[in-house]
């Protein structure tokens, strides 16, 4: 019976995407870039000019992020009826050969259904550390495990259910790469990890393993127009992990940064959006719904990724594929939603897919809500050249090499951040 429901919803989303478009053409020629205007984020809905900060609280923001929920991520719900229970199931004071302590805390989420599901953080804590410390939030993709060489480290509830797609990426310190927990520990940064399958398995057929299970009324097979997707989501349990840290009493939750990679730096962004606990939002080769501008139409467009990522965005968000002249905001605007708090953006060299130009810009052009703080956004249309990273109230850089998380990247990460707090 589960392999033919599996089967069916596999059928359904088969179905549902039917007319889109996962071939459609992709640019990697500037010049082919189509003429476009963007949309000014210091206007209103009714033409009104946002000229004071107070005007820009009251009024323009709620506008764009109302826009942004409805048409492209989908609306979070104010209530979900979801309960959260944490429970600290290991602790190593000496971990990282006593650089650090390890925390590890089991999250069971019960909705009003009475099901559950677990997910589990990973949590460094620098010792000889006077003081609470700053903490660095961000997903990874295949397992706290995954992440370093501990053998202490459990892993994450989702793996064997993710496991059954295929992949066999969940060897313990397989991506190690990406985590550079020594550098920002040595630093006197905490790190929280969870595995983002935890909160929703990322595939249409496995999302009703997640978070969707607990939700009254969400139906995988025939979401609203409007109704939130797997980043939408994703995002809500960033928000669930920074209850948890502004508890702790190690923890400066007045000094949470939200950090993302590729869709979880989509994620990151519409998280730290609607979240204002995380002071500092950095966005890492997020691209085509994260900060690339969409008007661009170069590298992944939104033809490409709503054909081929349908459980990521809202349906509403599918009527801008192959049609992104129509889009009535871009991704600057949802960079301008940071403001007054400290937005970072990074691209790659070789990584033409996440279209580095239009991440540079769309930061850029968020500079006029941030000059409306009397804030520094970036200072020039042109993109500064590889490992010239730029630090002001916003930061950004571009680094050689493809599409991934680097030392390099940490960092850049880790210095701006100093600029800004020591």
């Amino acid at each position: 019976m589960k392999h033919i429901e599996t089967f069916l919803l596999a059928l359904f989303v088969s179905t549902a995407i039917m007319g889109q478009n996962k071939n459609a053409p992709v640019n990697y020629d500037e010049s082919q870039v189509p003429n476009f205007e963007l949309p000014d984020p210091l206007k209103a809905n009714d033409g009104q000019i946002i000229e004071t900060a107070k005007l820009w609280e009251k009024k323009r923001r709620p506008e764009l992020l109302r826009m942004f929920g409805e048409l492209e991520y989908g609306v979070t719900p104010r209530q979900t009826g979801i309960k959260v229970k944490h429970e600290v199931v290991a602790t190593n004071p000496n971990a990282m050969g006593g650089l650090a302590t390890q925390k590890q805390v089991r999250f069971t989420f019960t909705g009003k259904n009475g099901k559950s599901v677990q997910a589990l953080l990973l949590l460094y804590i620098p010792n000889n550390m006077k003081g609470r410390v700053p903490v660095i939030v961000s997903y990874n993709f295949h397992g706290n495990q995954t992440t370093t060489m501990q053998e202490d480290v459990i892993p994450s509830p989702s793996k064997e259910i993710v496991k059954s797609l295929g992949s066999e990426a969940w060897v313990r310190g397989e991506q190690m790469s990406r985590w550079s927990y020594e550098m920002a520990l040595q630093r006197g940064y905490a790190v929280a990890t969870m595995n983002y399958h935890d909160i929703c398995p990322d595939s249409p057929e496995l999302m009703v393993q997640g978070i969707p299970s607990l939700l009254s009324g969400y139906d995988v097979r025939n979401r609203k127009e409007n109704e939130w997707g797997a980043i939408g989501i994703w995002a809500w349990g960033y928000s669930r992990i920074a209850d948890y840290l502004e508890k702790d009493k190690q923890i400066d939750k007045g000094r949470m940064v939200v950090l993302g990679h590729s869709r979880l730096g989509k994620t990151a962004v519409w998280a730290g959006v609607q979240d204002k606990r995380f002071k500092a939002v950095i966005s890492n080769d997020s691209g085509c719904g994260g900060a690339a501008l969409s008007k661009r139409v170069f590298g992944e467009n939104v033809g490409r990724i709503t054909a081929n990522f349908p459980h990521w965005f809202c349906p509403a968000f599918n009527r801008y594929s192959e049609n992104e002249s129509s889009l009535p905001f871009d991704q600057h605007e949802l960079l301008s939603l940071i403001a007054p708090r400290h937005a970072y953006v990074a691209s790659a060299e070789d990584d033409s897919w996440a279209d580095p130009r239009g991440e540079y810009l769309s930061l850029y052009y968020a500079g006029p809500v941030y000059r409306l703080y009397g804030m520094r956004g970036l200072p020039s249309k042109e993109q500064p050249a590889i490992h010239q990273p730029q630090h002001y109230d916003v930061g950004y850089h571009i680094r050689a090499g493809k599409h991934d998380v680097t030392p390099y990247d940490w960092q850049c990460y880790l210095d701006f951040l100093d600029s800004l707090w020591h």
